[in-house]
């Protein structure tokens, strides 16, 4: 059942963000790092469980569309630290939306009580199976 929800979800986070103009792997990728900006390439793969050289592909696409931008690492200038440009802000605001949409319409037959005890569920889920949060 979680695969088939996982390949549901994926299938209908790919058809909501590509109206916007990206990937899924985009999307992670964005998502990430708006929560932990300046991650280098490496760090970037690991928390989006994709290798570094998709990374590559991944960076090298939202960077040609204005959406990220890299820098040395002042203290290491073979890194490259990447964050999300204004405009890749406001990509994902837009992005964000549409997953909220979808969320809403998965969830819908549930009440606040309901909604709260699954999320606890999942990242009970997420915990035990040592991908954190």
């Amino acid at each position: 059942m979680v695969a088939r929800l996982e390949r549901a979800l994926r299938r209908e986070l790919g058809e909501r963000i590509q109206l916007h103009g990206l990937t899924v792997p985009q999307y992670t990728t964005l998502s990430v790092l708006l929560s932990r900006s300046g991650l280098s390439n490496a760090q970037l793969a690991r928390r989006s469980y994709i290798t570094p050289q998709t990374m590559s592909e991944v960076i090298a696409a939202l960077e040609e569309k204005g959406l990220v931008e890299r820098a040395p690492d002042p203290g290491h200038r073979r890194i490259l630290r990447i964050k999300v440009t204004p405009k890749g802000k406001r990509t994902m605001a837009r992005c964000d939306e549409s997953v909220q949409e979808m969320e809403e319409h998965m969830l819908a037959d549930l009440g606040t009580e309901e909604r709260e005890r699954l999320m606890e569920w999942l990242r009970d889920c997420v915990h035990r199976l040592g991908a954190g949060l």
